[in-house]
């Protein structure tokens, strides 16, 4: 099994991009990875993993990152025949495209590959058409299986199930998680705050978030209440971008120029996983995935130097400091807002500012953390630089069954 080192990585800002199209987005992120990677144009890229969730509102539904990738072929910025595979899995399809990847070159099929996230959540005078993309990230078929599921974990805690036109259903699901952790547990909403405070604050010195300016925990806490004990600083915004990464052999990396080399991050673990309906006592898919990745790279959760992990809303730092087991179970709010997640504490947590201040384009928003975790490894990241980052994880969930993800994949980085 061939080893699969990270060449390029990149992201556009992230924001409402009205103006900008899919294939503009597409091009920027293609260019920008490219450039990162020392290359003019992409002739040696073997295969494309592209992700999308949402084309099919915009009318398309198919073909997508063959259609995105016409004018880069027609330009010679990527080779002429390229295969190319679309995935999708919810805010988790970007991750699932580096695991394409990552998977091309250790089979040793591949010597270069190209994993690409482009999304636009943000339609203008149409909210009809943005609450698509997140209606179809939950049961379409057997609706009344979940809204049974959620009933009756609404009674466990103590939060009844209620929707609203202001918010995703998934805003609902979480914050009846932070709930029943509030009641197990003690977890405050102060605590949650606290996590979102320091994200805004983190993505200030972010010059690709969405979000940048700061916020006390006070400011969050008196922000717009979305669903209790969620206000609007806790939740992740409407917004648009891509992101990409190069993955290549370690035959090929040995036929790069000196300065592309020591940029070279290697990829020790990318796991997945599927969700279920979990018991609410039950560790989530996320720890199932980490697992899985700890072993596959044979290190433990104290080897981690900096994470990435998929805040879509504060609460879920909490959460998944847990189930990445860099903390006890029931242990994430003091854990967080004690500063452990901070720059400079134990294990800092989404220095980019997370989705809630970063952004969540939702089919480019694993390759984002990726980006992130790069530039940390490379020692690239100016204000926000973990010291001494030598190891990474990132964790990225999409869709819903019951209290979980429908997917998750863990990723776990190593400077070389």
């Amino acid at each position: 099994m061939s080893d699969a080192y990270i060449i390029g990585a990149a992201s556009t800002l992230f924001k409402k991009w009205p103006e900008k199209s899919f294939k503009d987005l597409t091009r920027e992120a293609c260019l920008d990875v490219l450039a990162d990677a020392g290359m003019v144009d992409g002739r040696d890229v073997e295969f494309v993993w592209f992700g999308n969730c949402g084309m099919g509102s915009w009318g398309q539904a198919n073909i997508r990152g063959q259609v995105c990738a016409t004018p880069l072929v027609r330009e010679g910025l990527l080779p002429e025949r390229i295969p190319t595979i679309n995935v999708e899995g919810g805010c988790a399809t970007a991750s699932m495209a580096l695991h394409g990847a990552w998977k091309d070159v250790i089979s040793g099929q591949t010597q270069l590959s190209l994993a690409i996230g482009v999304e636009k959540t943000f339609y203008p005078g149409d909210p009809r058409k943005m609450a698509e993309i997140f209606e179809n990230g939950i049961d379409q078929m057997d609706a009344a299986e979940w809204k049974d599921y959620y009933a009756a974990a609404g009674e466990a805690a103590g939060k009844p199930f209620e929707t609203g036109p202001d918010r995703t259903i998934f805003m609902d699901t979480y914050a009846m998680q932070a709930c029943w952790h509030m009641k197990h547990y003690g977890t405050t909403q102060a605590q949650i705050a606290a996590g979102a405070a320091k994200n805004h604050s983190m993505a200030a010195d972010n010059p690709k978030a969405q979000y940048r300016f700061r916020m006390s925990v006070a400011d969050v806490l008196a922000d717009r209440p979305v669903s209790y004990p969620l206000t609007r600083a806790m939740c992740a915004p409407i917004g648009d971008g891509a992101a990409a990464a190069l993955v290549c052999s370690g035959d090929y990396l040995k036929g790069l120029p000196a300065k592309v080399r020591e940029r070279a991050v290697r990829i020790r673990a990318s796991s997945m996983t599927g969700g279920k309906y979990r018991r609410l006592d039950e560790p989530s898919l996320s720890r199932v995935a980490a697992d899985k990745a700890y072993a596959f790279a044979r290190l433990k959760p104290s080897d981690i130097d900096v994470a990435e992990v998929h805040d879509a809303t504060s609460f879920c730092e909490i959460y998944q400091a847990e189930m990445m087991r860099f903390c006890p179970d029931g242990q994430g709010g003091a854990f967080v807002a004690d500063g452990a997640t901070s720059l400079g504490g134990s294990i800092p947590i989404n220095t980019s500012g997370g989705l809630v201040s970063k952004g969540h384009p939702v089919g480019a928003t694993g390759l984002s953390m990726i980006y992130e975790l790069t530039t940390q490894l490379r020692g690239e990241a100016g204000p926000r630089q973990v010291k001494d980052a030598r190891l990474a994880l990132a964790e990225n969930g999409g869709g819903v069954i019951g209290f979980e993800e429908a997917a998750c994949a863990v990723t776990i980085l190593e400077r070389v």
